[in-house]
């Protein structure tokens, strides 16, 4: 299988140490074996940082985007180190680049491309782009919830949902910005137009990446 694997930052640099991206490279180096794996990494915590500071600078959210891309770039380049020779050397600017990066049998591994992307959905287009069979998108909750998990004790993780399903949750007024993470909806509109399965999933554990090819995990969208 052709897998798109996206990776918030925040996975990545809970603590700002190599020991997370080691981890993610055993896991993927293992998943190379019996499938051609591309990544994109998120900002994360770093991203954010900048961008605060650009923005009490007065510039525009289009210069705060540019500045967000480059840290990305930077930490898809720390999981390229940690990946070792087994991943492509180069990080690609665009998906064009990507897609030829990949004939050479390496893993490719990206950051942001344009402003007002986000790694869901860079990792969403770069899927269609590709013609990937599946996204795993790794992020800090355990899938999709009813409502905000971190403060309703009664939320319910919601195991299978249609794009369009998830499309109105993202959309209702219940969810808003930094409530808590799971996708967008430029991702969700190529999801949707795309066909491909999309599984959301707790990136904390990097296993959980491998366990989505075999069972069961998160939430996954249906189409």
């Amino acid at each position: 299988m052709r897998i798109v694997i996206t990776i918030g930052g925040s996975i990545l640099l809970k603590e700002y140490d190599a020991k997370k991206f080691e981890a993610y490279a055993e896991v993927i180096k293992d998943m190379n074996k019996e499938h051609e794996i591309f990544i994109v990494v998120g900002g994360g915590r770093p991203a954010r940082d900048y961008i605060s500071v650009v923005r009490d600078m007065g510039e525009s959210e289009s210069i705060c985007d540019e500045i967000g891309i480059q840290v990305t770039r930077i930490n898809a380049r720390l999981l390229q180190c940690a990946l070792k020779d087994v991943a492509y050397p180069g990080i690609p600017t665009n998906f064009q680049q990507a897609l030829e990066y990949s004939s050479t049998n390496k893993i490719v591994i990206m950051g942001g491309t344009e402003p007002a992307h986000s790694t869901d959905a860079v990792g969403s287009i770069l899927a269609e782009y590709v013609d990937a069979d599946m996204v795993i998108n790794a992020t800090s909750v355990d899938g999709l919830y009813d409502k905000d998990p971190n403060k309703y004790d009664d939320a319910k993780m919601i195991k299978e949902v249609t794009a369009d399903e998830l499309m109105n949750i993202v959309s209702s007024n219940e969810t808003k910005a930094g409530t808590y993470e799971f996708i967008d909806k430029t991702a969700i509109e190529i999801i949707k137009r795309s066909a491909i399965k999309t599984v959301i999933l707790n990136g904390n554990d990097p296993e959980n990446v491998k366990v989505a090819l075999e069972k069961p995990i998160g939430t996954l969208i249906k189409n």
